[in-house]
């Protein structure tokens, strides 16, 4: 095994990355050496690249980003005991502190003192990454090699749905990048009686089609009330799940909420946003919850026994397939609406 790997490197503090041959990471008695098979781009990443005013108060350069990814079991230290070398593995890169209220009371997807691999540590755009054993998640095999990459924010999504009724129920779900696509497949795959799909982005409505959304339609040019009123006999969703942050749809969404129904918000706003609490809330009896990356590790048995049970097709949202040192260009495909979940391979 060579002593240095390839990896993409958020090398300064300023826009951009660089390609760099650097070491390869040494392990500790409890982590686990992967080589990394694929790893997916997400908007944080996009984030880190720009450096944006987020990144520029969260991302302590150098760093390695990356937190969506597969691999092999390279290597393990002497204390891993439940996986193996040639393991296919994934990880949750969200790593508790394990002492907290929030994770001494079952909450550890909300730790007060969370670190996140690919934001706060060296992560997955690279030959190699580094994993505590207690966030490695051990992938069937006969799950498509793919979907590896993509469990990150397919739990999102999962954890978005499942956190309320879902069955019967009809579902709008505001905003469809990936985790709004996967939010329909697991929607439907989980019985919703009518799901519909809102998003102002033509590449991604077409998408919503391909993941079977019963209805699909653009804020930008439809009367989005009316036609929900008048498919719902005036009554309004069941459920809105909120996946873009954008403060018209999230006063979209509560607008178009039945009495008594629920709100998940998992979209992030860049600032505050003003809502009618009294109309909104609480006359409407509705029940809101704030959704934060995936239950540990709750969310990661739903994932594993919906995609088991053949119930979620993902593969139209994967849109393109890059090796690993065209990163920038994957920015830029970002950048342009025209792309959904990137997968970058770093060996070729």
């Amino acid at each position: 095994m060579s002593s240095t790997m390839q990896a993409v490197v958020k090398a300064k503090s300023a826009p951009g990355v660089e390609i760099q041959e650097v070491p390869q990471p040494a392990f500790g008695p409890g982590d686990v050496l992967v080589k990394v098979e694929a790893a997916s781009v997400c908007g944080t990443d996009l984030h880190i690249y720009n450096w944006d005013p987020w990144a520029q108060g969260r991302i302590h350069p150098p760093l390695i980003p990356g937190h969506e990814f597969c691999g092999v079991v390279a290597a393990t230290g002497r204390h891993v005991t439940t996986v193996r070398e040639g393991d296919f593995v994934s990880a949750e890169m969200h790593v508790a502190c394990g002492k907290c209220l929030q994770c001494r009371t079952g909450q550890a997807h909300i730790c007060q003192y969370v670190k996140i691999i690919g934001v706060d540590a060296n992560g997955a755009f690279a030959e190699y990454v580094v994993i505590p054993e207690t966030n490695i998640w051990k992938l069937d095999p006969s799950l498509p090699r793919e979907y590896g990459p993509i469990l990150d924010p397919l739990g999102n999504a999962v954890h978005t749905v499942l956190a309320g009724e879902i069955a019967a129920k009809t579902v709008a779900i505001i905003g469809c990048g990936p985790i709004g696509l996967f939010a329909i497949a697991v929607a439907r795959a989980c019985g919703a009686a009518a799901v519909y799909a809102l998003e102002i982005n033509e590449h991604r409505r077409r998408l919503c089609h391909e993941m079977h959304a019963d209805f699909v339609l653009n804020p930008a040019t439809d009367d989005v009330s009316a036609i929900i009123r008048e498919q719902t006999n005036g009554v309004g969703v069941d459920v809105v799940l909120e996946m873009s942050g954008h403060p018209d749809a999230m006063r979209l969404g509560f607008e178009i909420l039945r009495t008594g129904g629920r709100v998940s918000l998992l979209g992030l706003p860049s600032s505050p946003v003003e809502i009618d609490f009294a109309r909104d809330i609480i006359f409407k009896g509705a029940t809101v919850q704030g959704i934060n990356g995936r239950k540990m590790y709750e969310t990661w048995y739903q994932m594993e026994a919906l995609l088991k049970a053949g119930k979620l097709d993902l593969s139209p949202v994967i849109t393109h397939r890059l090796p690993m040192e065209k990163f920038a260009d994957g920015m830029e495909l970002l950048r342009s609406g025209e792309a959904s979940k990137i997968l970058l391979y770093p060996n070729k």
